[in-house]
């Protein structure tokens, strides 16, 4: 039946076109009317179950590759807070080279290993000991400030007492008008700075302090602290060197040469020979 009515229509059809052309137009017209849309509509359909096994290919290649570019940027990150590290540490040690050459007076240059930073006893750990000249009672400092006082020493590593520990006191000197005081250290990371004069110091916020080279051990005009917080006759100091920060320092001799004990007293008064 769907035969015989498609054929009988395409007779008609084609009679119509042959011995009325502007008739047939019109009814091909209205039947495209008709069937674009359908045709449109199976044609998308068409087209999108086509192109979903290339769309599915395409989302995860896309993942993929933004997965790749995720890691090549952390990758990159990596490398350049790396290089920024090295570069810092390079422009330490070429510091602490240039202060070692300039300085009559250096033992060694080594890597300061650790540092007790969350204790109330403030140490530090050098990696360099007897074998390499150091010795008991010599000034540890960096190109910044000081940073201690050698109390330990073993045959490649050294014990520091850092200035900032309670029990460390540094005899200094104000730059701006040599008042002399004392730089004790707070335990907390600062200084407590006291004058050492009769006159009350007057302490200002930014005053710095140095070593003075009284008692003999530090070395005279190597940085110490400078104040933050001024307290009546007391002021609060920051240490110019920062210990937890460092990566190298330098040892030094102490600044006046410990004196030649005096020969004891033979048995009668005589005079050793």
């Amino acid at each position: 039946m769907g035969a015989v009515g498609g054929a009988l229509i395409g007779a008609a059809l084609l009679l119509l076109s042959t011995f009325n052309p502007p008739a047939y137009a019109a009814v091909r017209g209205f039947f495209a009317e008709i069937t674009t849309p359908v045709s449109s509509g199976l044609d998308w359909i068409k087209r999108s179950i086509a192109g979903t096994p290339a769309g599915i290919a395409e989302h995860w290649d896309v993942k993929a590759e933004n997965d790749r570019l995720k890691k090549e940027l952390a990758d990159n990150n990596t490398l350049v807070e790396r290089a920024r590290t090295l570069n810092q540490e390079n422009r330490r040690l070429r510091a602490m080279l240039k202060l070692r050459d300039a300085t009559t007076d250096s033992v060694v240059a080594a890597r300061l290993v650790n540092s007790s930073a969350s204790s109330t006893r403030r140490y530090a750990t050098l990696n360099a000991g007897s074998w390499q000249g150091v010795k008991r009672g010599q000034p540890v400092r960096e190109p910044d400030g000081l940073i201690g006082q050698v109390i330990e020493v073993g045959p490649n590593s050294a014990r520091v007492l850092l200035i900032i520990d309670s029990s460390s006191n540094i005899p200094v000197r104000r730059t701006r008008d040599g008042l002399p005081a004392i730089a004790t250290g707070r335990g907390d990371g600062q200084l407590d700075l006291k004058s050492a004069a009769v006159t009350s110091g007057d302490f200002k916020p930014g005053d710095l302090f140095v070593t003075s080279g009284t008692g003999g051990i530090f070395p005279p005009n190597i940085p110490v602290a400078r104040v933050v917080r001024a307290q009546g006759v007391t002021a609060i100091g920051q240490p110019a060197a920062n210990p937890d920060a460092l990566d190298f320092a330098l040892v030094q001799q102490p600044f006046l040469p410990e004196p030649t004990p005096s020969p004891s007293p033979t048995p009668g008064g005589a005079a050793p020979k």
